[in-house]
Order: C-alpha cells, then structure tokens, then sequence
C-alpha cells in the first residue's frame, strides 16, 4: 500500500498517524514524510483539516494544503463514535508515532490521551504541538503563529526603531514548532532503541520563539539591557545590514575582523576606516551602525545591485541582493541545483508546483512519492490493506458514518 520508487527513504520503516492541521504539525508531518515515512493523515469526516479552506486556490482544491500533505496517505474518522476510537487503536498498535496539535486536554476528553494510547503500544511515540505546551499555568490558552511570535519576543526585536513591533512576514513560530517537533521525535526514535519504550514529545510554539531569541535573553541577564527593533541589523556583529545603492538595497554582512578590513581596503578603498576610533571593534562598530551606514552608502550610490553584488562576491565578502518570490523561483542554484520547488501532479489540481525539502540526504534522498489526498480518499484502502477489515465490515462502517 505504501509502496514506492525505487530510492529508499530515511524513515521507509516508520509509520505514523498524522492528526494535525493547519501548518505546525502538518510542517512536522511533511518534513517525516519526505524523508520516507508511512503517513496516514486521519481527518474530521466531511470537513477535513482546516487548512483545505485556505487558499490560494485552483480548481477548487487548496495549495496550501496541497504543499504541507503531499506523500501521505488520507482518511477520514469520526473519533467521537465509539467505531472511530476503536479503529484508531487499531491503528495506534500499527503506527510508531503519532502526532497532533489539538489544545492540550482533547486527545485525554475522548479517550485518546497518552496513557491511553501507550497501554495499546509501549513503544509510541506521542508528539504534541500546542501554543504553549501541555503543562503550566498558560497550557489552555489557544496559540496560533502570532500570538507565539508576540509571547516569544519575536515582535519586540523585529521591524524599524521607531516602527511598532512587527510580525515576520512568515508563520515563523509555527515552522520553529514543526521543526523541533520534528527533532523531538526523531530523538525519540532513537531514545526507543535504547529503552525499548516511547515517550511523549511535547511541543510549544512559544518555547520554539523563546528558543530561537539565541543571545537577546543572555544581553538581558547580564546587564539588564532590553532589546529593542534594529531593523536589519544585528546586536552581535557590524557591518551587518541592508544598504542602499543606485537601483535598490543589498545586504552585507562583515562577520569577523579579516573581513571588516578586507571591505575597507580592498572595496571601498578607505584604509583609514580600519583604525577610526568609532570602529576598531565589533561593540564599536555596532555602537556607531549609523554611521558606517552614511559612509557605506555614500559609496554605494553610484553601484547598482548587480554591479556591487557581483563585485564583492569576486572578493569573497558576503554580499546578496534581497530576493522577492519571483527572483527566488527563477534562481538557478535556489530553484533548480537545489531543487526547493519541485513540480507534481494533483488529481484535481492538476500541474502545480510544492517546495522542496529543505534537508538533503546523501543516500536517502528525500522524495515526493505522491500528492496531497483528497478528504478521505484512501479510506476503504487503509480499512482493508492496513487493518485487513473485509469489505462488508468496512461498508457497516460507511452506513454508520464513522468516515
């Protein structure tokens, strides 16, 4: 049933059960699924993840959902009958993970919690994303992708000084939620070979901001000094900042001493810049951004993107132009060398085009093996080539409308 192509996956010998919607946990679920795993993606009977009603749009299906549930397998049921739950057990004794993003507390109100589930299999793992974990004071709270980039002080460190805080213009908490719900279990795989048991993994989007803040929590510790919006800029290094020129605005970022010095003499040919007092170190030159700016960009103005991004790659400066969506998907190494935006075809979407997966093994190459399912489609071939329920058990449970 979960055959497939000829090149073996990291994960061939997983499966898991896919609960999650929207965009952490089916992050989670994508990223597993690439890199091999036997994904069964259960939904709610008729209304399916919330996401299928998100667009963009293409002939009435959603690329939204199409993008985050390719490579898994679709059924629908109905946890709340009694049939439902009894085939989800049966499904719970197949599967070594299962993963969902319910508000913590659900899972356990239908009978379905953790201790449930590792009295029918010792050896699950659990994973949960939630806004703010399954434990503490917060874990009832609804968490959606801003309100974790609010709480996990993303916002107050992003945008312009003078601007008000500013959400990054991705679901950023929600891809650090996948992500490490995605490292949480395949630490948890292994954790098994050493213990011959599961365990729970358990998720906060919140914690996830928290986590990925690095140093601006230490600078707070240290001295008491609150982080505020830098802009483009870095409180840890300088120059390291988006610059104008004639046509545009590029990036530079000047991470050590060699290439601070290498800038100053070899580009911009002022030497003298290498011993002003305002930028002998990193602390100054972050001190006196400003500037180094005016200085910078008075030199740039005369360049266009192109003549300086070219330039100061020839010298080994690390140099790029600010790309938009089109400049990404047209760009030879992003799109093609690396394969981020690889063509597929869906049964009613017809020709589109999903990312790629961003981690690349070697040998276990991760693949796209199939498209995203229609709400229930594989629902009669999980019953009867996964469960081995015959086909008139399987119909009783179609005129119960456990799917």
């Amino acid at each position: 049933m979960f055959t497939s192509p000829e090149i073996r996956g990291a994960l061939e010998d997983i499966t898991i059960l896919d609960l999650t919607r929207v965009l952490a946990g089916p992050y989670c679920g994508m990223l597993l699924s690439d890199m091999g795993a036997k994904t069964i993606k259960i939904e709610i009977p008729g209304k399916g993840d919330d996401s299928r009603s998100y667009g963009p749009f293409k002939n009435g299906e959603s690329i939204y959902y199409a993008n985050l549930n390719r490579n898994k397998k679709g059924i629908t049921l109905d946890l709340k009958k009694p049939e439902g739950k009894k085939i989800l057990l049966e499904l719970v004794k197949k599967a070594d993970v299962l993963i969902e993003n319910y508000r913590p507390g659900v899972m356990d109100k239908l009978g379905l919690g953790y201790d449930v589930l590792k009295e029918v299999n010792e050896q699950l793992i659990y994973a949960a994303v939630s806004g703010f974990g399954c434990y503490g004071p917060y874990s009832q709270k609804p968490g959606y992708d801003i309100i974790a980039q609010a709480m996990g002080g993303l916002m107050s460190v992003t945008g312009q000084p003078n601007d008000p805080p500013t959400r990054a213009g991705n679901a950023m908490g929600d891809i650090l939620g996948g992500m490490n719900l995605t490292i949480g279990i395949l630490a948890a795989l292994n954790a098994r070979h050493i213990t011959k048991k599961g365990q729970r993994v358990d998720v906060s989007l919140v914690d996830s901001v928290v986590a990925s803040m690095e140093t601006a929590p230490q600078r707070y510790f240290m001295d008491g000094h609150l982080p505020k919006r830098m802009g483009n800029r870095y409180a840890a290094i300088a120059p390291y900042d988006c610059y104008a020129c004639k046509d545009g605005h590029f990036v530079l970022g000047c991470g050590n001493q060699k290439l601070f010095e290498k800038f100053c003499n070899d580009v911009i040919k002022m030497p003298e810049l290498i011993i002003d007092e305002r930028f002998q170190d990193v602390p100054l030159r972050v001190k006196f951004s400003d500037d180094f700016q005016v200085i910078v960009e008075g030199w740039a103005k005369d360049y266009t993107v192109q003549e300086l991004v070219g330039w100061l790659d020839k010298e080994g400066l690390p140099v790029a132009p600010i790309y938009t969506i089109k400049d990404i998907v047209e760009d030879e190494h992003i799109a093609n060398a690396r394969e981020m935006f690889i063509p597929f075809s869906h049964p009613i979407i017809g020709k589109i085009k999903v990312n790629g997966c961003p981690i690349k093994l070697m040998d276990t190459k991760t693949t796209l093996r199939y498209p995203a399912p229609i709400l229930g489609q594989h629902n009669k071939e999980i019953m009867t080539e996964f469960l081995y329920y015959t086909e008139e058990e399987y119909n009783k449970l179609v005129e119960k409308q456990v799917f």
